[in-house]
C-alpha cells in the first residue's frame, strides 16, 4: 500500500530546546497532514561548532530528557519519527547519532555515523569530526515501519558506496541519509549523490537536511530531497527556508525498479586488482 512521508527540513540551532520543540511540533503537523513517518535532519536536536559550549549543553541536567520527550511525542501523534543528535559517550567523546523512534514510543533504530567529516574545503572552511567524535561500529536495519524495511546512515556516509551496497543487499525499501551538507560541497554533489545511492541500492531515499545560516555560524545548503529507486526526485525543498513537506511512497517502484535493472541480483565479487 502506499505510505504517505513527512520530512522537516531544519535550522537547528544551539538551545536543544528549542530544536525540540520544533521537531515535536512537525510530528503534530505531519500526523495532522496524514504522514505515518516524519523525517528529520542530521543534528536535528543541537547543531553547534563550537565543541566546548556544545559538549557544556549536553552535560545540562536536561539533555538527556530531551529525547524522552521526543518518543513521548511519536506516541502521542501515533507517528514514526527518526532525527539526528549529538550523544556524549563513556570516556568524554561523541557520537553524531541518530535516532528511529516508533508510534509506541520505543526507540526501534539506532545508528552512529560510521564515516568521519575531516576535510579542508577552497572556501577556507576546515572541519575535523574526528576530534571530537567516534566513528559508529554497526548498521542498522528496521522491519516494519510504513515504508518497509528502513535503514540508517548520516550525511558524509553518502560518499561511500560500499555503506549503500550493504543496504541494498539486506534489501532495504528505504534509507535516511539525515544532513548538514556544506554550501559548497551540497552544490556540487548532493543530487548527484543522493540520487547514485537510491538507484544503486534500487530503494526509496529520504534526505532530510539542515538550511540555512545557523546560530553557530555555519551555513547549510538545504535542498530535502526524497528520491525514489529509479532515481526520481520526487520532493526538493529548495535552499530557502525550513519547513515541513510530504511525499507518497509506493512500494511498487521498487519492485518495478529491480526487476527492470536487477543489479543487485547480478552483482558478483570484485576480483582483487592484480599488482605488476
Amino acid at each position: 500500500a502506499v505510505s504517505k512521508i513527512a520530512v522537516s527540513q531544519m535550522t537547528s540551532g544551539i538551545d536543544p530546546e528549542v530544536n525540540c520543540s520544533a521537531i515535536i511540533a512537525a510530528m503534530a503537523d505531519a500526523r495532522e497532514g496524514g504522514a505515518d513517518m516524519l523525517f528529520a535532519p542530521e543534528m536535528a536536536l543541537l547543531l553547534d561548532r563550537d565543541r566546548k559550549r556544545a559538549a557544556q549543553t549536553m552535560g545540562e541536567a536536561g539533555y538527556p530528557g530531551l529525547v524522552d520527550r521526543l518518543c513521548a511525542a511519536a506516541k502521542e501523534h501515533a507517528i514514526w519519527a527518526t532525527f539526528g543528535l549529538p550523544v556524549k559517550l563513556e570516556g568524554g567523546m561523541l557520537a553524531n547519532r541518530s535516532l528511529l523512534i516508533a508510534p509506541t514510543g520505543e526507540v526501534a533504530g539506532q545508528y552512529d555515523k560510521l564515516h568521519m567529516f575531516d576535510v579542508d574545503l577552497d572556501s577556507g572552511e576546515s572541519w575535523r569530526e574526528s576530534n571530537a567524535y567516534l566513528p559508529g561500529g554497526a548498521l542498522s536495519v528496521t522491519d516494519g515501519t510504513p515504508a518497509g524495511r528502513l535503514g540508517l546512515t548520516i550525511c558524509y556516509d553518502i560518499r561511500f558506496p560500499a555503506l549503500f551496497d550493504a543496504l541494498g543487499r539486506a534489501q532495504c525499501d528505504m534509507i535516511a541519509i539525515p544532513a548538514a551538507f556544506t554550501v559548497p560541497t551540497g552544490t556540487a554533489h548532493w543530487h548527484t549523490l543522493v540520487r547514485a545511492r537510491a538507484i544503486e541500492a534500487s530503494a526509496f531515499v529520504v534526505a532530510a537536511a539542515q538550511v540555512g545560516e545557523h546560530a553557530d555560524g555555519r551555513k547549510t545548503y538545504g535542498h530535502s530531497l526524497v528520491v525514489d529507486p529509479w532515481g526520481e526526485v520526487l520532493l526538493d525543498m529548495g535552499s530557502e527556508e525550513a519547513g515541513l513537506s510530504f511525499a507518497e511512497i509506493d512500494p511498487e517502484r521498487i519492485a518495478k525498479a529491480r526487476a527492470q535493472v536487477p543489479s543487485l541480483a547480478n552483482k558478483r565479487a570484485i576480483p582483487d586488482l592484480a599488482t605488476r
